[in-house]
């Protein structure tokens, strides 16, 4: 007997062209639509990721920034500081303060010198804007108050006054960083005041030292 053998005309050939045609088109969309969610899957991480740590190393609009490791040497670092203004009198935990609560008006500190004493409260303000406070007790050389005097005369965002209790003759003082000096010849002063003078570590950058209260 004989085997039949089915023939296939132009019209087959013609549909199974077009089913192969539709196979593949089919699998490459698949391909590319495979292609496009791992992409998106990856931008999405990048993309969280990216937040988690601008939040991470920024933190919230309304928080202090973190004192940065110590740059000069010898000085000590504070973090955790309050912000908040009040009008009652503030018992700082250091001598003279690093930061903390304070009242709403500054101390002006475009280069002022107070040859008396000057409040706290106020004082603070101004670190918060930026300032570097020096101030020196009754342990300190004449010569040196003069020198720091002229220093503090043209720096701007710096103010210079007496603390009579403090610990060192010579203190230098931004917001969360402190250093104790001996004499105004110590080479840490200009260090201390080129990392902190409107520095990083400045809560409210650009914030004005003048305006305030003072001279």
């Amino acid at each position: 007997m004989g085997t039949n053998k089915t023939k296939r005309g132009p019209a087959a050939d013609r549909r199974a062209k077009i089913a192969e045609a539709r196979r593949l088109e089919q699998a490459r969309d698949r391909r590319n639509r495979t292609i496009t969610i791992v992409a998106v899957v990856v931008l999405l991480a990048a993309i969280v990721g990216g937040g988690a740590w601008l939040v991470a190393t920024t933190g919230g609009d309304d928080e202090t920034p973190a004192a940065d490791a110590a740059n000069v040497q010898g000085e000590e670092v504070y973090s955790d500081l309050g912000r908040d203004h009040v009008q009652e009198t503030v018992d700082y935990p250091q001598t003279p303060p690093v930061g903390g609560n304070h009242n709403q008006a500054w101390m002006n500190c475009d280069g002022d010198v107070y040859t008396e004493a000057i409040p706290n409260e106020n004082a603070v303000h101004s670190l918060e804007h930026g300032a570097v406070w020096i101030t020196y007790n009754d342990s300190a050389a004449e010569g040196d108050v003069e020198s720091l005097s002229e220093r503090v005369s043209s720096t701007p965002y710096t103010l210079l006054s007496p603390v009579a209790d403090q610990e060192s003759p010579i203190t230098l003082t931004a917001w969360g960083h402190q250093l104790g000096l001996d004499s105004a010849d110590d080479e840490r002063i200009d260090e201390f005041l080129e990392a902190y003078v409107s520095g990083p570590q400045t809560p409210e950058p650009g914030a004005a030292c003048t305006g305030g209260i003072g001279q």
